[in-house]
């Protein structure tokens, strides 16, 4: 999971001041003191996201902007600047920036578009890997020979070019993301893919978030922003565990959804988009709406076609090919010889629960071929059929104590600490027999 933050301004005292603040809060800052210095750091294999202060001599934040995005569309740049005038800013934020800090900052709103922009960071190197994961004999990137996975593809390639809403459920790690990404690739919506998560959105900020805002509507903040709504006009939006939004913005996304309109935080007048939307949850929204904790006018409006997606344990026949994958991967991207694999180790794979489905068995075959936890496979099948699951168990137990010690029993601390939802650790915690209270005090 990344972590690094590449940190740009000629101005020394500013520069080692933020790059302070953000190794405080945890993060790897690489600062450098000129936009030439900033295009050598962004090689190939960088994983991070950019801050960059706009006006500088020789290469300025503007023409750095351009040649990161020339390079990877997808890696968020943040512009800072002191003397921003709102058509710069709107330039840069159609250009491809991700967001604009005017000076002066605080360390909190520093933090803040710093979380976030890792955060969609994280999504898409996550949906990259899974899409990177498909063998070449796979019809797409979605792989799986299962019945369910066949019939899915083949979904997907029926309603990917219509254009219609659709809501997809599943449990975590299933691919939902990579599914959204599917279904724009199959459409011919010349618009960006745009992933909201609705879970991650900084609290008191997601109207602004979502919407936008005009200038000087939002404490802090003088200038206007483009909603993440609206980036995605004649695009595909992506949003991400919608059941996390509160009451209040189910009903003004479904306003948006009914009349394809939206209302920036501040403004006298709608905007007209052209939107597609898909929508995920791990959670059954149905359930949820008839429960009353979801409201069931826009359950109605987002499930013009859902797709389910089966967890692995549905799945069992795709799991070692997915294993077998994901090792050759990283093997491959850590450069060193894969392990050699056994048809007893895919036996062990196979029993396993996988609760973190996909991208938990991804993780698992990364330590493998590292060698970390309990890696070997083929040594350990004769210990009989739940050993490997035993053995997993008990490592994670003492993963998941470390942290809440550490911790004090704050789940919110440990969530963070081992970079797991807030839903799968409490999955995890029942299922392991764990009380959080047990490590207060």
């Amino acid at each position: 999971m990344t972590n690094t933050v590449l940190f740009v301004d000629d101005d020394d005292d500013l520069r080692r001041a933020s790059a302070q603040t953000l190794s405080l809060a945890g993060y790897d800052v690489r600062a450098v003191d000129s936009g030439a210095a900033a295009v050598r750091e962004v090689d190939a294999g960088f994983d991070g996201i950019i801050i960059s202060d706009i006006r500088m001599p020789g290469v300025d934040g503007l023409e750095l902007l351009q040649q990161v995005i020339a390079r990877d569309p997808d890696m968020p740049v943040i512009l800072i600047s002191g003397h921003i005038d709102v058509p710069t800013a709107m330039g840069a934020l159609r250009t491809g920036a991700y967001d604009v800090l005017e000076k002066p900052y605080s360390n909190e709103q520093l933090v803040a578009a710093v979380e976030r922009a890792l955060e969609r960071r994280r999504l898409i190197a996550e949906n990259r890997q899974l899409r990177q994961a498909a063998p070449v004999d796979d019809a797409g990137p979605l792989v799986g020979h299962s019945p369910a996975i066949v019939q899915l593809r083949r979904t997907i390639a029926q309603i990917g070019p219509i254009g219609v809403d659709v809501l997809i459920q599943g449990e975590t790690g299933t691919g939902k993301g990579l599914v959204a990404e599917m279904l724009h690739a199959a459409s011919r919506r010349r618009g960006p893919l745009v992933t909201i998560d609705c879970g991650a959105m900084p609290a008191g900020l997601v109207e602004a978030e979502l919407f936008g805002n005009v200038a000087d509507a939002v404490p802090g903040s003088r200038m206007p922003r483009t909603g993440r709504l609206e980036q995605g006009n004649r695009g595909t939006i992506f949003l991400d565990d919608i059941d996390a939004l509160s009451d209040s913005m189910q009903l003004a996304v479904q306003r948006v959804l009914e009349r394809r309109e939206v209302m920036p935080v501040g403004a006298i007048a709608g905007r007209s988009i052209d939107l597609r939307v898909v929508s995920a949850s791990s959670l059954d929204l149905e359930t949820l709406a008839k429960a009353g904790q979801f409201r069931l006018s826009l359950f109605y409006r987002l499930n013009s076609v859902t797709l389910r997606l089966p967890p692995l344990r549905e799945r069992r026949e795709d799991i070692a090919p997915l294993f077998r994958r994901f090792v050759l991967q990283a093997a491959a991207r850590l450069g060193v010889t894969p392990p050699k694999l056994e048809a007893r180790a895919f036996r062990h794979l196979e029993k396993h629960d996988w609760p973190g489905n996909v991208r938990e068995l991804m993780r698992f075959a990364e330590n493998f071929v590292l060698g970390l936890g309990d890696h070997d496979l083929g040594a350990s099948a004769s210990a009989g059929p739940t050993d490997l699951k035993s053995r997993l168990d008990a490592f994670e137990t003492e993963l998941i104590e470390e942290a809440l010690g550490e911790a004090a029993g704050d789940v919110t601390r440990a969530c963070a600490a081992l970079g797991l939802p807030r839903k799968t650790f409490y999955y995890r915690l029942q299922k392991l027999g764990i009380d959080p209270a047990s490590f207060r005090g």
